[in-house]
């Protein structure tokens, strides 16, 4: 699969849950490329932005769309990593804020 086929696919799956790709096409394809990379390197697509460990038991919670995206959605309009937005956020009707990371410390190592 390539990353044009991974993004309509995503697309097609994730906006009528109301999750759409951020504005900016060129982040999304930089993101939707290291999950691709995750996906060769550890058989799943982990988020981009976080520190895999290999273990897909240890990193079910961030293989993307990660557990954290809803919350992170719903409070910030973003998740972590900028992917998901909500469409008030890609038309810029609240603010582009810092997304805290959610995950334990202990599931960082």
């Amino acid at each position: 699969m390539d990353m044009e086929q991974l993004y309509e696919m995503l697309r097609n799956v994730q906006e009528p849950k109301g999750y759409f790709f951020n504005a900016d096409k060129d982040w999304v394809f930089d993101l939707l490329n290291g999950l691709l990379i995750n996906k060769d390197r550890y058989g799943y697509m982990s988020c981009p932005c976080r520190l895999a460990s290999g273990d897909n038991e240890k990193d079910k919670d961030i293989i993307c769309p990660c557990i954290y995206r809803a919350p992170d959605v719903d409070k910030y309009g973003s998740c972590y990593c900028n992917l998901y937005v909500s469409k008030d956020w890609n038309e810029a009707k609240i603010p582009h804020i810092y997304v805290p990371e959610r995950r334990p410390p202990e599931k960082m190592y």
